[in-house]
């Protein structure tokens, strides 16, 4: 009993952390990414892409065809428990630069380990990617995501207009999963 008490604290305790510092985070995103950082996500977003790229030849198709595709070079997840997740991603729309995104995730479950990987979500529809932009996209719970290996590429399923595609980079965890995620959009300057 005292096990699952002490278990329920630290969870209790870690949301409440990660809360707050969603209010301090709020606060710096009133401050915009400095060029530099900005340069660092854009040349890891084209590593990203040609890694993509190289699992499935056929995705180049298919994002010059969609309305546009956002790319998260580094998406941290960690959990015990509680998990969370966090990356810095670009979006992009006729193929050129539209703006900068924030992906968050919290989840609850049954739960453990740490996990790197890139993602890429592709925007099938206009509607969709305006969604986004306006800061109203959200991955529910049910929302699934093609997980690829490099050089192994799945075909990407659409849900309400967009796709979404993993990578996993490095780390140990037992799955990953894009139920929950939120987006934070800042259109290029």
């Amino acid at each position: 009993m005292r096990r699952i008490s002490y278990n329920l604290y630290s969870g209790l305790i870690v949301l409440m952390l990660l809360l707050a510092s969603g209010n301090v985070n709020a606060q710096d995103q009133e401050m915009l990414m400095d060029m530099e950082k900005r340069e660092v996500i854009k040349t890891d977003a084209m590593d990203s892409k040609m890694a993509f790229m190289r699992a499935n030849p056929e995705l180049e198709g298919m994002l010059s065809d969609a309305a546009g595709y956002a790319i998260f070079p580094n998406v941290g997840k960690g959990a015990w428990i509680l998990g969370g997740a966090a990356g810095n991603g670009i979006v992009y729309e006729n193929g050129q630069v539209a703006g900068y995104a924030e992906l968050r995730q919290i989840d609850i479950g049954f739960q453990f380990g740490g996990k790197a990987f890139r993602e890429l979500i592709v925007f099938e529809t206009q509607e969709a990617l305006d969604k986004f932009k306006e800061g109203n996209f959200e991955f529910g719970g049910s929302a699934s995501a093609v997980i690829w290996d490099e050089g192994k590429g799945k075909a990407i399923t659409f849900e309400n207009g967009a796709g979404v595609a993993i990578m996993p980079k490095a780390g140990a965890m037992a799955g990953i999963s894009v139920g929950g995620q939120e987006f934070d959009y800042r259109a290029v300057e």
